[in-house]
């Protein structure tokens, strides 16, 4: 789990400027990272304005307790008065709205428990030897994310669990495995996808991966005759069909089962309103195994109430390359250059041209710039049988160039296809950019994405921010980051009810998480841990200077990946980034690394903060601090009078420096620590 916080923290990018909410004091802005000097100790903090001209120094030690705001997208949020009471009125109101959608949630995870599914057996020898026939080597999250899905199936709950992978990262094995294991159990599956393109790749998948099995594979979609459909539904009913893959075809009145154990749902955003009903009806007390790239805006509660069970697959696939993404105006020759590229190392290219009654048109001038090439062209609104043979000669590789709609976008993989165009990208939703340009890059190969926008055109401000973000998240695990701006961009507005949005926009989307989270926990009569801050503040200088790190943005995202430092072995990883990316450490940064590490362990052991006032360090414990008498008056006896411990309600301990010894105070906190641990 620590694992994947640390992935989803890491999209909070903070610019000066951007609004941003601290734990006690509510919303203000951001205005960048400054050095203080306190008497002859240096330090950086971070700078937040507040509404009537009043500014909190922040110390970059404290950075957990801020976060970015985010709220509704593109309005600026009505900023808190530091020491106001406006801050704790609204986390109070917000509360109490949580209350309402968390007992929601409670009711429908008590019914989801209570209900009873199909109890399957262990790995059958056929499941193993499927497996071991994978061509490639799993990850670890895939396997972590397959061992999950199985266990979910053998455990007699019903299975709802979220799969979210960035493109490309392995989550149709996932499924095809939990298929197959299904299937061993006489047990019928149903795996719903957005578009008939991917149904049909998806079922040569499945046919494919499964042959030499005895299991019958159906297709549902327009790409099938009436007879063929028919045919399938027949199967179906009476139990000889084992798994059906198709678009929302599956869930019309006329398709019946005989015995379904599971449905996959692959891109479940996709789907409508009227399609997501008509799946409740269909996955009452059926496994339910959902796939997705993007997945914060959509399954906010779901995934954070336990309501549904997440696998995050965030290690990409070995030889994976990240994909050279350029955002920049319409150049013909340019399109050119890259199309001939493209071809001369033997690839092929997507061409995408989201008009379809001028497509034609368009292609015709796409095989005048690339005469060498084969150009053809493909939309949703061809016929069945048309669309089918263009795209089986694309896979085969007879066409090299494809001029087509946005009909490619989930799912599509052919790994030969290595350069996307993308004409009018200002128009596009951001996940659908960067489900887009995920349809290049599945190979060893480096892949190219141009992303161009109309000629000397002022581009809107929501639209520049949309192909910024695709420029900028071009590494490895971006989904989430892409999910989270997009919500940043459009606002958080269409994700809960009306009633909820505004307590929502009040304190930002991050504490309404944690408090909704809270509330939960409560309902559920589970233990909420009591969080609390541990503060140290000792007398050295401990920070990044201006001439190690020269980028201030970079000297943010490095603070806050040194606080998350907790072990050993994390403060060695990152000694050994920052000697490898700037150079020998200075001491201010060796200091600001050993202050990290003490307030890690000293947070275990209860302490919330260590302060220096001149030569005297006053460490401060919690009430229920888990203290050791015995080692405690070992500790005091071995210091010869350098400790002093006072009990009470706040236990607390002094420790005394000599004179001289002002600056070096860590090695005895560090063995203070040591001894109460020891």
């Amino acid at each position: 789990k620590k694992k994947n916080g640390v992935a989803i923290q890491s999209f909070s990018d903070l610019h000066i400027g951007d609004y941003v909410v601290h734990d006690n004091h509510g919303i203000g802005v951001f205005r960048g990272l400054e050095k203080i000097s306190v008497e002859g100790v240096q330090k950086d903090y971070m700078k937040i304005s507040y509404r009537d001209g009043g500014n909190l120094f922040v110390p970059v030690s404290q950075m957990d307790m801020i976060q970015k705001y985010i709220g509704s997208g593109g309005a600026a949020p009505r900023l808190n008065k530091l020491g106001g009471q406006d801050w704790l009125k609204a986390k109070a109101k917000a509360r109490t709205a949580v209350k309402i959608l968390a007992e929601d949630l409670v009711a429908l995870y008590a019914k989801r428990a209570a209900a009873k599914g199909h109890v399957y057996g262990a790995d059958t020898l056929w499941q193993r030897e499927f497996e071991e026939a994978f061509p490639f080597d799993e990850t670890d999250d895939q396997l972590n994310a397959i061992e999950d899905v199985k266990k979910d199936m053998e455990s007699g709950k019903v299975m709802d669990r979220l799969v979210c992978g960035d493109v490309g990262y392995g989550k149709t094995e996932v499924a095809i495995r939990a298929a197959f294991k299904a299937v061993q159990d006489g047990k019928q599956v149903a795996y719903l996808v957005p578009t008939t393109i991917l149904a049909q790749q998806h079922y040569n998948t499945f046919v494919q991966r499964m042959s030499g099995y005895p299991v019958k594979i159906e297709l549902l979609s327009r790409f099938r005759t009436p007879k063929q459909q028919k045919e399938s539904l027949n199967g179906l009913e009476k139990g000889f069909s084992d798994i059906v893959i198709g678009t929302h075809r599956i869930l019309s009145k006329d398709v019946k089962f005989k015995d379904l154990g599971l449905v996959i749902v692959d891109e479940e955003q996709r789907f409508g309103v009227a399609h997501k009903e008509k799946l409740k009806r269909l996955r009452e007390n059926v496994d339910v195994l959902t796939l997705t790239a993007t997945p914060i805006p959509r399954t906010l509660h779901m995934s954070l109430a336990g309501i549904r069970d997440m696998s995050i697959l965030e290690e990409p696939p070995q030889e994976r390359r990240p994909i050279q993404t350029y955002v920049m105006e319409n150049n013909p020759e340019f399109i050119r250059e890259a199309i001939h590229r493209e071809l001369s190392r033997g690839g092929q290219v997507f061409y995408l041209y989201n008009r379809v009654e001028t497509i034609g048109e368009e292609a015709f001038r796409v095989q005048n710039l690339a005469p060498e090439a084969n150009v053809a062209f493909a939309h949703g609104q061809m016929s069945e049988r048309e669309l089918e043979n263009i795209m089986q000669d694309f896979i085969s590789g007879e066409i090299d160039v494809l001029v087509c709609t946005t009909i490619i976008e989930t799912g599509m993989d052919i790994s030969n296809v290595n350069t996307i165009i993308i004409q009018d990208a200002d128009r596009m939703g951001l996940s659908q950019l960067y489900q887009l340009r995920g349809r290049v890059g599945r190979s060893n190969r480096t892949a190219y994405a141009y992303l161009m926008y109309k000629r000397d055109k002022m581009l809107k401000e929501a639209a520049e921010k949309r192909l910024q973000t695709i420029r900028e998240f071009t590494e490895f695990g971006s989904g989430f980051k892409v999910a989270m701006r997009d919500l940043e961009i459009r606002g958080a507005g269409n994700l809960l009810g009306a009633e909820q949005h505004g307590h929502m926009e009040s304190v930002g989307y991050d504490m309404y998480c944690r408090l909704l989270e809270e509330e939960v926990q409560n309902l559920k009569g589970e233990p909420v841990a009591e969080t609390f801050e541990t503060t140290v503040d000792l007398n050295i200088n401990a920070y990044l200077p201006d001439f190690y790190i020269k980028n201030q943005e970079q000297r943010m995202d490095l603070y806050k990946k040194i606080a998350a430092v907790q072990t050993m072995e994390e403060y060695y990883d990152m000694q050994e980034e920052l000697e490898d990316r700037y150079g020998d450490l200075p001491k201010s940064v060796q200091n600001l690394l050993e202050m990290v590490l003490l307030k890690a362990e000293a947070h275990r052991l209860g302490i919330t903060a260590i302060n220096q006032k001149g030569s005297n360090i006053l460490v401060e414990f919690r009430p229920d601090a888990p203290l050791d008498p015995e080692k405690l008056t070992k500790c005091i006896a071995e210091s010869r009078g350098r400790y002093l411990f006072t009990a009470g309600a706040m236990p607390y301990m002094t420790v005394r420096l000599k004179k001289g010894e002002e600056n070096k105070g860590v090695p005895y906190i560090k063995s203070l620590l040591q001894g109460l641990k020891a």
